[in-house]
C-alpha cells in the first residue's frame, strides 16, 4: 500500500514589484514575478506502508522545505503530495509551542492541532508527562525550558498516539544521550507495529540503523534513492567533492556498490589484510593480531598526506576509524612519483561477522578538507570465533570476574 506519493513537486519563492501583483497572482491572474528562486524542482518518490526512509543532503538542499510540504504547512509551487494516513511530525524545535504557556498546556494545544479531542488527550497526558521526564517544569512556562526540555515535550506529544507516518527533522540531535536512546526505542517500537518512518539526519549510524531506504537531495533535486549504505557512501563522497574532484560509482563482482571520490593527487594502489602469520587473509579469528596494509602513490607534489581507514559492520555502520593525523605521523612535502606503504597493526577485537574497510587519502584531519582519494569497500573480511568463549555484539572486550559473598 502506497502511504505517500510525491509527484513532480517543486517550490519557488517569488518576488513582486508590489503587493497588488502578489495578490493578483494568488487570484490566478497572469502576473509575472520580478524574480524567482526555485528551492526544489521535480521531486518524485513513493513511500510504502512500513518503510523507513532516511532523507539526507547538505544544508540548503531543501530537506526541511520538502518535509513542510509533505506535512501541509507549506504549499508546493508545482506538483502534488498525496498522503494516506495520519502524520505525526517534529519539524522544528518547539514549533507551534507558545512560550507563555506551560508544557502541559502546550501538550493539549499541540495534540489538539493534530486532531485529537480533549478526552483523547486526557487519556494520554500522564503518559506524555512521564515520557518527557522534566518533572515540575511540565507545569511551568516553556520560556523557562532548555532546548533539550522542549525536545522532550515535543517528542512525547508527537508520539503519544502511534501515527501511520512519523516524520522527524534533525530534532533529536539536541536531546541528551539518555533521551536519544529512549526516543529511538519508541521509534523502533512504532516501526515494529507498522509505522512508516521519514527521518532527516546527518547521523549516518541513525540512518542505517533505522532505515531500509535513503533519499539524497542535492541542489533541490533527488540525485540518489536506494539502500542506506550505498546512498550514505555517495553522500560522503559528495561532501568531499571539490572542483577538481570526481565521484565514481561502480558495481563490484559480488554485487556491492563501491563509491570513490577525490582529486587524484594521491591514489590508493592496494589494500590488503594479513593475519598473525603474515599471510593474506579473508578470515581472521577473534582477538588475532592482524595488519592492514595500504599502498599509496603520490601523483602530484603534496604539502601533506594523511592516510586513514574506517572499519564498518555489515550494515555499513562505523565500528572504528583513525588516521595518521590523529596518530601523529602525517607525512609532509612529498614529491610526485613517491610510493608509500602503510601498515596498521591491531588486534581483531571484533565480534563474529562480516566487515568492510573504507580508506581515505587527504590533508588535515578529515577527507572533507582536501580529498585526494576516498574509497569505500576497499576491502571486505570476516571474523570467526575459534578459541574464545561465546559472546554477542560487535566488540570483543573480555572481562575478568570476581564474586564475593555479600
Amino acid at each position: 500500500m502506497t502511504l505517500m506519493s510525491v509527484t513532480n513537486v517543486g517550490k519557488a519563492y517569488r518576488s513582486y514589484r508590489s503587493e497588488w501583483q502578489r495578490i493578483a497572482r494568488w487570484c490566478y491572474l497572469p502576473v509575472k514575478a520580478s524574480s524567482e528562486h526555485w528551492v526544489l524542482k521535480h521531486i518524485s518518490f513513493n513511500i510504502q506502508a512500513g518503510e523507513a526512509i532516511g532523507l539526507v543532503g547538505q544544508n540548503g538542499a531543501g530537506k526541511s522545505t520538502l518535509l513542510k510540504m509533505i506535512t501541509g504547512t507549506l504549499q508546493p509551487s508545482e506538483g502534488t503530495v498525496r498522503v494516506n494516513g495520519r502524520i505525526a511530525a517534529i519539524l522544528e524545535l518547539g514549533m507551534g509551542f507558545n512560550a507563555e504557556l506551560s508544557g502541559r498546556q502546550n501538550a493539549y494545544h499541540a495534540a489538539g492541532l493534530m486532531g485529537f479531542s480533549t478526552e483523547q488527550i486526557d487519556s494520554v497526558i500522564d503518559d506524555i508527562e512521564a515520557f518527557a521526564e522534566i518533572g515540575e517544569y511540565f507545569d511551568q512556562t516553556v520560556r523557562t525550558y532548555s532546548s533539550g526540555m522542549q525536545m522532550r515535550v515535543a517528542f512525547a506529544v508527537a508520539t503519544a498516539f502511534r501515527p501511520e507516518i512519523l516524520i522527524i527533522d534533525e530534532a533529536l540531535s539536541v536531546g541528551d544521550s539518555y533521551f536519544q536512546h529512549k526516543s529511538f526505542g519508541r521509534i523502533k517500537e512504532f516501526q515494529q507495529a507498522g509505522t512508516t518512518l521519514l527521518i532527516v539526519s546527518h547521523d549516518r549510524a541513525a540512518i542505517q540503523a533505522l532505515c531500509n531506504r535513503a533519499i539524497l537531495l542535492d541542489g533541490g533535486t533527488v540525485i540518489k534513492d536506494g539502500p542506506p549504505e550505498e546512498v550514505m557512501d555517495y553522500y560522503n563522497a559528495l561532501i568531499a567533492q571539490k572542483e577538481n574532484a570526481t565521484v565514481e560509482v561502480q558495481t563490484l563482482e559480488n554485487g556491492a556498490v563501491q563509491t570513490r571520490s577525490g582529486s587524484g593527487k594521491a591514489s590508493i594502489e592496494g589494500v590488503s589484510l594479513f593475519n598473525a602469520q603474515g599471510a593474506a587473509a579473508e578470515y581472521v579469528t577473534v582477538g588475532e593480531d592482524i595488519c592492514l596494509e595500504i599502498d599509496v602513490a603520490i601523483n602530484a607534489p603534496l604539502p601533506e598526506l594523511v592516510v586513514g581507514y574506517v572499519i564498518k559492520d555489515r550494515l555499513g555502520q562505523d565500528v572504528y576509524g583513525t588516521n595518521t593525523h590523529h596518530l601523529g605521523c602525517a607525512r609532509k612535502d612529498l614529491a610526485q612519483g613517491t610510493q608509500l606503504s602503510y601498515r596498521f597493526r591491531f588486534p581483531a577485537n571484533l565480534g563474529v561477522g562480516s566487515y568492510s574497510v573504507a580508506v581515505a587519502l587527504h590533508a588535515a584531519d578529515a577527507h572533507v578538507v582536501d580529498n585526494y582519494e576516498w574509497r569505500d569497500l576497499a576491502l571486505v573480511f570476516n571474523v570467526v570465533n575459534v578459541s574464545q568463549s561465546t559472546f554477542v555484539g560487535l566488540a570483543w572486550i573480555p572481562p575478568t570476574v570476581e564474586c564475593s559473598n555479600g
